[in-house]
């Protein structure tokens, strides 16, 4: 009884040693990067991916994938590397897993404190900073900050609706609409100070002020990208799908992408609420994207439209591709990429 109350003892001395080296070896701290993953939503079958990813990329400290976005980018790409070897990257189960991945990657970086903590006051604001200002009672009009100075900032010349000739900005209360790289929306109030329309280069002088509200947090994390693509307007968003098209389509120029949306450039006018197909190439694989036109800038000049598309239904294989080119897994952008935009 005794030999086999040792033996039993011995084997499950032996299971555990087999547990730990399987979990990476006897110092990986199994414990804790179960009960982290646990607590970041992910099941044991994908923990165990993690962790045989965690292995591999030799990881000093394992549980850090769950908050260091170096090590999850670092990470993602090992887990597509792994699935295009074993040709499964666009099996079901596995692109759930990598749009699971790039979830949690989104989660962890708008947790950041520059996403957090916003900004309270116009003085910070960078020049070249676009702005949309309404004049109560008259329109919108499109702006940018030319020099932002410790007294006032100084503005470009509000393009938009025709005003009267002997109409002045001077003294004018404005409503003032900007979207922040990285962060949010904002809106403040402000009075023109100063109007310098008969200047070569024609500018106001606004008042800066502290009381900024902040509104319509970004979702995703936008990259500009500028290639060429082509729109197709659908009757429907109903019944559409993500089949590449060989029919011709309206030239356009892809601006930005975000795994939610997209900003294109077409040429003419537009309507808000158009259903479309915007069809492009990323990392030389051809990609389309469902949507609905959420917005329009529309530049009278060159009778150009910008389209602000909300992307609906987007598939895991499509995101994941998207997302791979925005945080740039494998350099399609080049070593530093460009600047992200909100």
């Amino acid at each position: 009884m005794l030999i086999v109350l040792v033996a039993l003892s011995v084997l499950s001395i032996l299971g555990v040693v087999v547990i730990l080296r399987r979990a990476g070896g006897g110092k990986f701290p199994w414990i804790q990067f179960y009960t982290k993953g646990k607590e970041s939503g992910f099941n044991f079958k994908e923990l165990n991916l993690l962790r045989r990813i965690a292995v591999e990329n030799r990881l000093d400290n394992p549980t850090s994938l769950f908050w260091s976005i170096k090590q999850l980018d670092r990470s993602i790409k090992g887990v597509i590397v792994r699935f295009r070897a074993q040709g499964t990257e666009h099996d079901a189960s596995h692109a759930q897993l990598i749009s699971k991945l790039f979830d949690f990657r989104k989660r962890v970086e708008f947790d950041l404190p520059r996403y957090k903590l916003g900004l309270k006051s116009t003085r910070k604001l960078p020049n070249r900073q676009r702005l949309t200002i309404t004049l109560p009672g008259i329109g919108t009009y499109k702006s940018q900050i030319v020099e932002n100075l410790r007294r006032y900032m100084a503005i470009s010349y509000p393009e938009g609706p025709v005003l009267p000739p002997d109409f002045t900005w001077k003294n004018q209360k404005l409503n003032v609409y900007f979207w922040r790289v990285d962060d949010a929306g904002y809106v403040f109030e402000t009075k023109v100070l100063e109007d310098f329309r008969e200047q070569d280069y024609p500018i106001l002088h606004i008042a800066h002020s502290d009381s900024l509200i902040r509104s319509q947090k970004r979702k995703s994390i936008r990259e500009e990208v500028n290639k060429a693509a082509k729109v197709f307007p659908l009757s429907s968003i109903d019944g559409a799908g993500e089949e590449i098209e060989n029919r011709p389509g309206l030239r356009s120029r892809l601006l930005d992408i975000s795994e939610d949306g997209a900003a294109v450039l077409v040429g003419g006018r537009a309507k808000v609420g158009l259903p479309v197909k915007v069809q492009f190439t990323l990392a030389d694989e051809p990609l389309a994207m469902i949507g609905v036109v959420k917005g329009i800038s529309y530049k009278q000049s060159k009778n150009q439209s910008i389209l602000h598309i909300q992307a609906e239904r987007v598939s895991p294989r499509t995101k994941n591709k998207i997302l791979s080119y925005v945080y740039n897994l494998f350099d399609e952008r080049g070593k530093n990429g460009s600047r992200r935009r909100g």
